[in-house]
């Protein structure tokens, strides 16, 4: 479905703006999505439920707040990287049209925004899931840049990849490290998808997390603070508010170790007794035995030979790569070849 709106606004002149917006999320699709992922997920063993589920208004806020804690670096070592390459990054890209994935409310890419710009930016398209949260970080993009037409796409990493505009000179950019959240097998079939629908010259803008002393990766997501305890058993509210569940929340313990053999931070709720959890809505009960573990996010960290590999696998040749001065954390350019 694609809504055009005009949005005008007095500055001296009156200045009359295009306002775009794709929805290929129907109503009712993120419950129906729960119901079966819950079902899959809780009814077997290993039990384990996507990433997504953490993220509603109350998670999204939490997160929110661990991007302030000061054992969480990445996000601002990523902003580091940005505050110092985003011009740089714009030239060689030679891009006039600028898609951000994951978007949320794009205060990092304000700093690309502005870079770009400088370069003859004509149009930016943030992705999301939420359609509220898009539309509202959209309209306020495109009244802090006049200039530029904002086409917002609402839709699913998982289905909608191939509905992105496809006019322009484009550059995707997938920030914030969240290709960590995607699996071996998930990441090929997304860069795929992603590299699939560039042209010949276009290219990726890629932030991940790199492998690094394990104190640190340990003490960034099991912050002394205890919010991202609060922000993984927050999924356990989001089971009981949507599908009727009765998850005792504090009978789950938080805690987020470093897989060696995977190469990733795993998310863990860890069942403090045994316990039988309704979920009313599926007409099913779950068993936890104690210690049992409930997997809720992976957190893949890289190395940049791991990148580069995964990259060309999927056609996409590694150009440029950058990171913060710690070498904590790298974005790096890719283009279709």
């Amino acid at each position: 479905m694609r809504e055009l709106s005009m949005m005008t606004e007095g500055l001296g002149l009156t200045r009359e703006r295009l306002l775009e917006v794709d929805v290929h999320v129907r109503p009712g699709d993120a419950l129906r999505a729960l119901r079966e992922e819950a079902l899959a997920g809780l009814c077997t063993r290993p039990k384990e439920l996507s990433p997504k589920w953490l993220y509603d208004e109350r998670g999204s806020q939490l997160f929110d707040d661990i991007t302030r804690l000061p054992e969480y670096y990445p996000t601002r070592r990523e902003r580091e990287i940005l505050e110092a390459h985003a011009g740089e990054i714009a030239r060689i890209s030679g891009a006039d049209t600028l898609i951000e994935l994951g978007s949320g409310t794009s205060e990092k890419t304000r700093l690309l925004l502005n870079a770009f710009q400088a370069e003859g930016l004509r149009r930016f398209v943030p992705f999301d899931v939420s359609e509220a949260f898009l539309r509202d970080a959209a309209a306020k993009l495109a009244c802090e840049y006049p200039g530029l037409q904002v086409h917002a796409v609402v839709g699913d990493f998982e289905r909608h990849l191939g509905f992105l505009p496809r006019s322009g000179q484009r550059m995707v950019a997938f920030l914030g490290g969240t290709i960590g959240n995607f699996k071996p097998a998930q990441r090929a079939h997304f860069f795929r998808e992603v590299a699939d629908g560039l042209a010949i010259g276009e290219c990726l803008l890629l932030g991940t997390d790199l492998i690094k002393c394990r104190q640190r990766l340990f003490a960034a997501y099991n912050d002394s603070a205890g919010v991202t305890a609060e922000f993984n058993r927050n999924v356990l509210r989001v089971l009981n508010r949507e599908l009727g569940a009765n998850f005792d929340v504090e009978a789950f313990e938080h805690l987020a170790p470093f897989d060696e053999a995977n190469g990733w931070i795993e998310m863990q709720l860890i069942s403090q007794r045994e316990q039988v959890v309704r979920l009313a809505a599926l007409g099913r009960s779950v068993n936890f035995a104690r210690g049992e573990v409930l997997r809720t996010e992976v957190s893949c960290k890289f190395r940049p030979e791991q990148v580069e590999a995964e990259l060309a696998e999927a056609g996409l040749h590694l150009s440029e790569w950058w990171t913060d001065a710690a070498g904590d954390f790298a974005l790096s350019l890719s283009f279709k070849r």
